[in-house]
């Protein structure tokens, strides 16, 4: 009997639904070449606000990674979120599978956008294709924040025993589930308290829905992203970077996390968060935000409010909301 109800494709259109009310629209760019990138931008672009770049990692659409943020972010910034390559509505008929091509693509839609300068937050495998974004595009970077991803790992962590799995192979079959079985080992990897209550129809539903599309070219992706690295061939970018890792991240060790400060140096401000894993942004989301917001939005607010109270007395209520 055909399935006549799904939850997670519900959910999807709300999740549309509210980044429209949100003040975002949907928009597709074709970039030629049989490539084409969804995005959604601002119904709106106001000249006066920064623009803040989103990138999800794998998994959903973009939609769902970062719908508990965009209310906040929306409030002090141009807002851009694409769905990556072969994600939502995104997709090419070109062989390629590297996190340069997918930066390259970002840049091209933000291009079309007339975004020149932007800050960029990359989540997971969006932090790989935000890396290589400042560096091939330094001058559309402004800042960086990455959270959870592992840039600097090398091909040979993989042998030297460094990741709980002990394959590519493996990899895929928990980065990219297919069964609600599998599903569950990826919910024990990237949260440190694992979910184990969610119902096994759901998990069908989530795979049937949002893992089963393109399933060979997300598998491409992953396997791409650990042939032939080496900490020596990746480029130290320039932008001020704020690295964020959980303390129990068990598919990307914090010791990635610590290789990548050594790598920036100076540049880089590393912050650990106590008692997570990989999905920081579900287990310590208001931690998580609250770093982000030290980073890229405080910055803004500080002189105008210096330059408002400059001369005048502050009350102590006042301050507190500083």
């Amino acid at each position: 009997m055909a399935k006549c109800f799904s939850f997670v494709a519900t959910w999807d259109r709300w999740f549309r639904f509210s980044f429209s009310r949100a003040g975002l629209k949907s928009t597709t760019t074709d970039l030629g070449d049989g490539t084409v990138m969804h995005c959604w931008v601002p119904k709106t672009c106001k000249p006066n606000k920064p623009n803040l770049l989103l990138l999800h990692g794998l998994g959903a659409n973009a939609m769902w990674q970062w719908y508990v943020l965009i209310s906040r972010f929306i409030a002090r910034f141009n807002v851009y979120v694409p769905d990556l390559l072969f994600f939502g509505d995104s997709y090419t008929t070109r062989p390629e599978r590297t996190e340069q091509f997918q930066a390259q693509c970002v840049a091209g839609v933000l291009e079309a956008q007339g975004v020149r300068k932007t800050n960029v937050v990359g989540a997971s495998y969006g932090g790989f294709v935000a890396y290589s974004l400042a560096a091939q595009f330094p001058e559309m970077v402004e800042k960086l924040v990455i959270y959870g991803a592992g840039v600097c790992m090398e091909e040979k962590d993989m042998e030297d025993g460094m990741f709980q799995v002990k394959s590519m192979d493996e990899a895929v079959t928990i980065l990219l589930p297919q069964t609600p079985e599998k599903m569950r080992e990826m919910l024990k990897v990237v949260f440190h308290k694992p979910v184990t209550k969610m119902p096994t129809c759901f998990m069908q539903d989530f795979i049937d829905v949002m893992c089963t599309e393109y399933h060979q070219e997300r598998t491409g992706l992953v396997n791409a992203l650990l042939k032939d690295r080496k900490t020596s061939n990746l480029p130290k970018i320039t932008q001020p970077t704020l690295i964020i890792w959980g303390e129990y991240d068990k598919l990307f060790p914090l010791e990635l996390g610590h290789r990548l400060k050594r790598h920036l140096d100076d540049n880089a401000r590393l912050v650990v968060i106590k008692d997570c894993g990989h999905a920081m942004n579900v287990e310590k989301l208001k931690e998580m935000y609250k770093h982000i917001k030290s980073f890229l939005i405080d910055p803004l607010i500080s002189p105008k409010k210096a330059n408002q109270t400059k001369g005048q007395k502050v009350d102590r209520a006042s301050a507190m909301n500083l």
